[in-house]
């Protein structure tokens, strides 16, 4: 007897759910493609499954541009996202936010992928982490460091506004954001379509402003003025997340932000009694960043 003049004989209630169950798809395999791919590229791909923030390895998600390769890569302890972009074709890339503890593992990958790594840009001079700039530069030859001039640390790029930063057909606009720190900038694409916003504008919150020359007003208007600016589906990239997120947009920033949406007065308030205990490596980070990290490393 065949499955389809069995199920023919039953009542019809009993029909359809027999039906069903022998049309649902097996979702077994599907779901642990999902949860492995999470480890290299979370909230990329919706499930039910949560993020495990702690899996977290890097991304390999393809920017929008064409002929841009991107990777978001993430460092645990920190918190810290690093991000690589390079041209597919002159394979010249860049490299943001690197982090001490994580050189091995950004050299092979550039390795793997061919590129010629041009510049290390950091987008301010960290307070939680120690940068892998200084290290770097004496593994890649030909490598350049760059900060904000206004940072007080020392790079062989000093970046002011509207300063870019080229490889191969592409480059990064700096803009700059001072409110967390002086010397903060964000890198914006030359389409727009992606901003690397540093500690200045986080998803759904912003940096600190109560130490390394803070200032809640000024960076109410850096966000304001130089980042809620940009097209509304310019991606936002942050150098920090601490709930498991990858990415937003401006536009999401500019209507769910829960501290930037509201008046300049209230933002100043809310960041005044954040009341948060001081960033765990400050005492030596500060004073390592300051000469591109490599200050009795």
């Amino acid at each position: 007897m065949t499955m389809c003049s069995a199920i023919s004989r039953t009542k019809p209630v009993q029909r359809a759910l027999a039906l069903t169950l022998l049309l649902r798809p097996n979702t077994e395999g599907s779901s642990n493609a999902i949860a492995k791919s999470r480890r290299f590229c979370p909230g990329v791909s919706p499930s039910i499954y949560p993020l495990r923030a702690t899996s977290r390895s890097y991304c390999s998600k393809m920017a929008l541009t064409e002929g841009l390769l991107f990777r978001q890569l993430f460092e645990a302890e920190s918190s810290t996202y690093t991000y690589l972009l390079g041209d597919t074709e002159t394979k010249e890339a860049i490299l943001i936010d690197p982090v001490l503890e994580t050189i091995e593992r950004d050299l092979k990958l550039i390795h793997e992928l061919g590129l010629n790594l041009k510049v290390a840009v950091n987008t301010h001079c960290h307070a939680d982490h120690i940068t892998s700039t200084g290290l770097m530069k004496k593994r890649l030859v030909g490598l350049k460091s760059a900060i904000s001039k206004f940072s007080g640390a020392s790079a062989d790029i000093l970046l002011s506004e509207g300063d870019k930063i080229y490889f191969g057909k592409h480059h990064l606009t700096a803009r700059e954001t001072p409110g967390h720190t002086d010397g903060c900038m964000v890198l914006v694409t030359g389409d727009q379509n992606m901003a690397f916003t540093g500690d200045t504008l986080l998803i759904r919150g912003c940096g600190r402003t109560d130490f390394q020359q803070g200032c809640a007003k000024k960076l109410y208007e850096s966000v304001h003025q130089k980042i809620f600016t940009l097209p509304d589906q310019c991606l936002v990239y942050p150098a920090h997340d601490y709930r498991g997120q990858t990415v937003s947009t401006v536009g999401e920033e500019r209507m769910f932000n829960p501290r930037l949406t509201k008046s300049l007065e209230e933002f100043e308030n809310i960041m005044s009694n954040l009341n948060l205990p001081k960033p765990k490596k400050i005492d030596i980070a500060v004073p390592a960043n300051l000469v591109c990290g490599v200050h009795d490393v």
